[in-house]
């Protein structure tokens, strides 16, 4: 995954009626290592990692990257956004495409977090990056993610077997934007 091109970033912190997008600070660091070592939000991506690992690999300011968003609600961070160009994918479909990723703390499901955090991300990338389309795989496994890409427009455009399990691709087309 690269950058995302010609877009300047950090943007402007994001809000919604909830929720603020913004980069990463040194504060989120402990929730970082909380999500990646979190054998809930990872039961469908691999696993989690050794929370001892991550305190020595993660950087004091982790998750500062182009199209890396911290969700923050009421000044804390409850989740993580990653729009990342799919340079390599398994799927000849996504290459090239803008992939949109979410990890949020367990804590955090259930309450629409996710669908307005994204909704959010993706009306920002419509403006950044007009006409670009984006792809989201997840396991059909994980409802919960299934659900949430179709609430944000994905459709399927395939699904394939890998990491053990089947899994679902699917594609958000451009927004056309009225002139």
């Amino acid at each position: 995954m690269t950058e995302l091109g010609s877009v300047a970033w950090p943007p402007a912190p994001i809000r919604t009626e909830r929720l603020v997008l913004r980069e990463a600070e040194a504060r989120d660091r402990a929730t970082f290592i909380e999500l990646l070592a979190s054998s809930e939000v990872h039961a469908y991506l691999g696993g989690p990692r050794a929370r001892d690992e991550l305190e020595r690999e993660i950087p004091e300011v982790p998750g500062r990257w182009p199209g890396g968003f911290v969700v923050d609600l009421d000044g804390a961070m409850i989740g993580q956004i990653l729009l990342r160009r799919a340079t390599e994918h398994r799927r000849a479909a996504a290459v090239g495409k803008v992939d949109l990723g979410y990890l949020f703390l367990p804590r955090a499901w259930g309450f629409g977090y996710a669908t307005e955090a994204c909704g959010a991300a993706l009306a920002w990338f419509d403006g950044a990056l007009p006409g670009e389309p984006m792809v989201l795989a997840t396991q059909t496994a994980n409802i919960s993610s299934m659900r949430l890409a179709a609430k944000l427009g994905f459709t399927e455009v395939e699904r394939f077997h890998a990491w053990d399990a089947e899994q679902w691709l699917g594609l958000r087309s451009p927004v056309a934007l009225s002139v």
